[in-house]
């Protein structure tokens, strides 16, 4: 107890002497005052009766009965992986969230926010100075009697041995089958029979509010966890900084995913697997109530494929896209905020040899309206290549019918959109500064060949190019739809345009193009 606490109690003793008579009249009364009313309230203290508890008694009935139908076909997975002499001077450099690791040859810095803990190394201590092996704790679900398991591919990337622990505390040795590495999925195997499994859902069929059930061993310390919420969110975008063309289209969730969990099932109210715990979105690299699942639409065709012939071939059409907004529709002539709008077209790619170019909206596929970008994604990636499609586009406002054929994915294609002059110009109403690409900007970006445009060398802080997520290093390739060869040609298009309007660049960044609306800066419209 502190010293002040201790003197206001020693205080209260001496006054409590000479006023004891006046404290006993009133503890009389007020005695008598509340009696009616503490016997009343104690009669009210004992259990409820079943119909004021029937609906909440239901409802724990109904996630016992989930719980106990799908926790004996989640799986613990534990990896152990040789660490190569990078992934040891990345330990050493501690620049990972989880302690230094890089398991298993995941480089942290391309992984999305929150992600880098997602999977976990025993303790999320740095181990020994100059490991030769490493060990971490993922999770599965079985998805067939026969030993069939689906994870993620980042759990078991690099893995030199498997052991999968059931909920029976059986430990087998597991195969790795094979992986998907655009949709971080994984299948392995272990030599068991009369196995529990659960079947897939529909995750085209979830909606937001809807309950869900997560499961995993997060930590690796608590095995066979499960938590309860909701549906938060559907159709979440692709964070991965490591591979723009990876697909989107995660179900969020604000049931408890912690490390550990990656690889696990998230369940509908049926016991069906809607989804793959993948990754979480946290500033502590723990729960905030954010989490992510692949959906069963994409995991249950990978996980199929794998089974049947080891590997898995994706669609491609080889371009980079924005989804339509309100604030850069008007810029496309669109009579509604829906679509994508095509940002990049690799060239002798599917949708080069078709016609499309940047600036091309796209508005359905096959006469299927194209809602945004990772819808359009997500179902060419799995189209089988060699598929012929339809794509229905707006360009400059018309409608056009183009006809594609799906080429194949491959992890080294290239969707890349190039002066050598030094120069730079000053800030304006955006807020930025930029300079002529010469070789050695573009070996300090690390910018490609093919490129043309004026670099970005500065951003004003609480500038419009700040609030837009531009950075140093990022290339811009366009103003309003006209094309950009250096930085004075940016500079004299964007001053041909009215200075209290939005501006629309088109963007060259992290290996991909966008496109970026940034609002007039109306404290600053005349330039620095």
């Amino acid at each position: 107890m502190r010293m002040t606490t201790n003197s206001l109690v020693v205080k209260a003793k001496k006054l409590a002497v000479p006023a004891g008579i006046l404290a006993t009249i009133l503890f009389s009364a007020a005695f008598l005052f509340d009696y009616g009313r503490a016997h009343a309230a104690a009669a009210a203290s004992g259990p409820l009766d079943e119909n004021s508890v029937s609906s909440l008694v239901a409802l724990d009935n109904a996630v016992e009965a989930v719980a106990s139908r799908v926790t004996p076909a989640v799986v613990n997975v534990a990896v152990t992986s040789r660490v190569s002499e990078d992934d040891q001077d990345s330990e050493d450099g501690g620049h990972s969230e989880n302690g230094g690791h890089n398991f298993g040859g995941v480089n942290p810095q391309d992984l999305p926010p929150g992600f880098r803990q997602f999977f976990f190394g025993p303790g999320g201590k740095q181990m020994n100075p100059q490991p030769q092996f490493e060990h971490g704790v993922g999770s599965g679900v079985i998805l067939s009697p026969d030993g069939y398991i689906v994870t993620n591919d980042h759990v078991v990337d690099g893995a030199t041995q498997i052991r999968v622990t059931l909920n029976d505390r059986r430990v087998f040795t597991a195969k790795l089958i094979g992986v998907d590495k655009l949709n971080d999925l994984a299948v392995i195997k272990i030599d068991a029979h009369d196995l529990t499994s659960v079947p897939w859902g529909d995750s085209s069929k979830v909606k937001p509010g809807q309950t869900v059930l997560a499961f995993g061993n997060p930590f690796g310390s608590f095995p066979f966890t499960v938590t309860r919420g909701i549906i938060s969110g559907l159709d979440r975008p692709n964070p991965y900084r490591d591979d723009p063309r990876k697909p989107g289209d995660f179900i969020q969730t604000d049931a408890a995913i912690n490390p550990g969990n990656s690889g696990g099932p998230l369940v509908n109210a049926y016991g069906e697997v809607i989804g793959i715990n993948t990754f979480i979105i946290s500033g502590s690299g723990s729960f905030a109530g954010a989490g992510f699942a692949i959906p069963s639409q994409i995991a249950e065709a990978t996980a199929q494929s794998i089974i049947k012939n080891g590997s898995v071939h994706h669609g491609y059409l080889g371009i980079s896209m924005n989804d339509v907004t309100p604030d850069n529709a008007s810029f496309f002539n669109l009579p509604d905020a829906s679509g994508a709008i095509v940002s990049q077209v690799t060239p002798d790619s599917p949708a080069g040899r078709a016609g499309l170019v940047s600036g091309d909206v796209l508005r359905n596929l096959d006469g299927k309206k194209i809602v945004n970008g990772s819808m359009l994604q997500v179902a060419v990636s799995e189209m089988t290549p060699g598929t012929a499609i339809e794509l229905g586009i707006l360009r400059d406002g018309k409608p056009q019918t183009l006809h594609v054929t799906v080429g194949e994915f491959h992890k080294d294609a290239t969707e890349e959109a190039s002066n050598d002059e030094q120069g730079s110009q000053q800030r304006g109403r955006l807020g930025l500064t930029v300079a002529n690409l010469t070789p050695d900007l573009r070996q300090q970006f690390n910018v490609p060949d093919q490129v043309k445009g004026a670099v970005i060398q500065s951003v004003r802080p609480g500038s419009p190019a700040e609030d837009a997520g531009l950075a140093p290093g990022a290339v811009i390739l366009g103003v309003d739809r006209h094309p950009v060869e250096d930085a004075d040609s940016f500079v004299n298009q964007l001053h041909s345009e009215p200075a209290a309007k939005d501006v629309l660049l088109l963007v060259w960044a992290n290996g991909g193009a966008s496109y970026l609306v940034l609002h007039a800066d109306e404290n600053n419209q005349n330039g620095e």
